[in-house]
């Protein structure tokens, strides 16, 4: 499979026309998955309290700790949410919450054993670089040692929330207490070294340039050469409806269909060492979606049963099993139920 340049990325983003950018990007799924099956998951994304302390300027969802509206979800009220996963088919929880200023690392063990011990069918996908970096920092341990605890309480896999753009100059404007981007790369490198899976994901459409889009595209295969680590990446759009960022910057809208189609076939072709990349239906709507199928996304993401993030930004979409089936079949491709780790669950013919 050919390795393409940063130049030519840069030339896939800016100039080759968006038909024969979707072509090149549904060859190279198409050799990576011949079996022509396209997955989804069944999951709940918990979000275990709205307390943050980063002040992102680009998040409608994050409260300060004695702001009306607080929370930390009980065990009794996370159990029951997992209940309810269970009894449609769920097999995983995407767990995360703000950076609460105040819990160390035996409040999130304790969860996370509570979870694992009580649901031991339910994979635990959770908690993002920046979450991982202040339990370290707050619990005065290294950023290894709460991983290997975490690990050995029960988490499964890390999702790649934080990421944002991998360039410090965009991250200096719209996030500028967050992790820099060797210190998230530094979390994920951490859990790939301990064996623990975790996926990449981008979030485009503030203030960043192409080339800063290209960057973080490198980055994310440099590391993904070191370990092999990443599972998938997922590429989604900045919401801007109701955040900090959206106020600074009054001119900024949410991307293009097309914007966000080219972007996702650019990381199909240069991620030639990230297996499985993840349509972003939850930003993009269940159309734009499927169409992403056609141009390098192999995987519908999940049926998310809940989520609290983007719909704070006042983005709303829905979408059930059935609906995905019908999705995956209009374009000719089989559908198939996965798990966390990509296994095949259940296929529908």
């Amino acid at each position: 499979m050919k390795r393409y340049s940063t130049q030519e990325a840069l030339e896939f983003l800016q100039k080759t026309p968006l038909k024969t950018l979707g072509k090149m990007a549904n060859e190279v799924r198409a050799n990576l998955h011949p079996q022509n099956i396209t997955t989804f998951i069944i999951d709940r994304n918990i979000n275990y309290t709205n307390i943050c302390w980063v002040d992102c300027k680009f998040c409608a969802f994050k409260r300060r700790i004695n702001e009306e509206g607080v929370y930390i979800l009980s065990f009794e009220e996370i159990d029951a949410k997992i209940d309810e996963l269970l009894a449609i088919g769920g097999t995983q929880i995407l767990f995360q919450g703000g950076v609460h200023p105040q819990l160390k690392i035996e409040w999130y063990e304790d969860l996370v054993a509570h979870i694992h011990k009580k649901y031991p069918m339910i994979t635990i996908h959770g908690f993002s670089a920046i979450e991982i970096n202040y339990i370290a920092k707050i619990s005065k341990l290294p950023i290894s040692e709460v991983l290997l605890r975490l690990q050995a309480a029960g988490l499964s896999s890390i999702p790649g929330a934080g990421a944002e753009i991998l360039s410090d100059r965009v991250r200096d404007v719209i996030a500028p207490k967050k992790l820099s981007v060797s210190e998230w790369l530094e979390v994920h490198r951490e859990a790939h070294k301990i064996g623990m899976k975790t996926t990449a994901t981008m979030m485009f459409g503030s203030v960043e340039k192409d080339e800063d889009i290209i960057e973080h595209l490198e980055h994310i295969r440099n590391l993904q050469d070191e370990y092999g680590g990443f599972r998938a990446f997922i590429a989604w759009s900045f919401q801007p409806k109701h955040t900090p960022l959206h106020d600074e910057f009054p001119h900024l809208y949410a991307a293009s269909s097309n914007r966000y189609l080219r972007i996702l076939a650019t990381s199909r072709l240069f991620l030639d060492n990230v297996k499985n990349i993840q349509s972003s239906w939850v930003t993009q709507g269940s159309h734009i979606g499927q169409i992403a199928l056609l141009f390098g996304a192999n995987d519908l993401g999940s049926v998310m049963m809940e989520e609290n993030v983007v719909s704070s930004a006042g983005v709303s979409h829905r979408m059930n099993t059935q609906e995905m089936i019908t999705l995956i079949k209009d374009l000719g491709f089989v559908p198939a139920k996965r798990d966390t780790a990509y296994h095949i669950l259940e296929e529908f013919v």
